[in-house]
């Protein structure tokens, strides 16, 4: 089972670590590739080339494929190898409600935790590893945002909600989320110019009710947050 950054275990493909192996390294390019459209949908992905191109064994491309498999960004088939997955446009109603759940659920834990961190004599350094960490990212993308680097945005919003999460303490919902990043983040990258100047802001207000220790707006405020995104995504298709 994956464990939540922190917590002896390695970061999902976008987060951040100390010294990423070889595999993290491809999968972070090859994701890029995908998000951005250089690697359209069906497009093959043979370990031989992979490897080629990355000067490696076909061993840390395999286990890149692997991971993002796990994201859902990769489909691999028996005898056909693998390949780019086709488009979440026929999920997405579906991983947006996924979302509103978990990240609702995690939104009012953290904030619950966040209550028990300010009570307490002895700090978690996991969870004050993981809130500085959502300052950085947040300072990031207000900049990212000043500069008009829209396309900057996709990978920080991902890490952000992630970094929520495990602020909840929960890996059950680090899980959840974490399975379905690699298509939040392809979605979100669709809809950037037109929804991220408005959802980036809007990342400082849930923290400032998790900050607070305000449970139910917490939840409130991400559901809101998610909800408008999704709204925002469909409204593309309706120009």
């Amino acid at each position: 089972m994956s464990e939540m950054p922190g917590q002896n275990a390695p970061d999902a493909v976008s987060g951040p670590t100390t010294h990423p192996s070889a595999s993290m390294v491809i999968a972070r390019r090859i994701k890029q590739e995908i998000i951005t459209g250089q690697l359209a949908p069906g497009t093959r992905l043979p370990e031989i080339t992979l490897g080629r191109r990355f000067e490696v064994s076909r061993v840390p491309v395999r286990e890149a494929l692997k991971l993002l498999e796990s994201e859902g960004l990769v489909e691999s088939k028996p005898y056909s190898g693998s390949s780019v997955s086709q488009l979440p446009t026929d999920d997405a109603r579906d991983l947006f409600d996924v979302r509103i759940v978990i990240e609702g659920a995690a939104a009012r834990r953290a904030a619950e935790r966040s209550l028990v961190q300010a009570q307490q004599s002895l700090p978690d350094e996991n969870w004050w590893a993981a809130r500085k960490e959502i300052t950085a990212v947040l300072r990031s993308g207000d900049q990212a945002l000043s500069e008009d680097r829209l396309e900057d945005l996709a990978r920080l919003n991902m890490r952000f909600h992630l970094l929520v999460t495990e602020l909840s303490g929960s890996q059950s919902l680090w899980n959840l989320l974490q399975q379905i990043s690699g298509k939040i983040e392809w979605l979100y990258s669709l809809n950037v110019n037109i929804r991220g100047s408005r959802a980036w802001p809007e990342h400082h207000e849930i923290m400032a009710a998790v900050d607070a220790g305000r449970g139910d707006a917490a939840a409130m405020i991400m559901q809101r947050h998610v909800t408008r995104s999704r709204d925002s995504y469909f409204d593309m298709f309706r120009q």
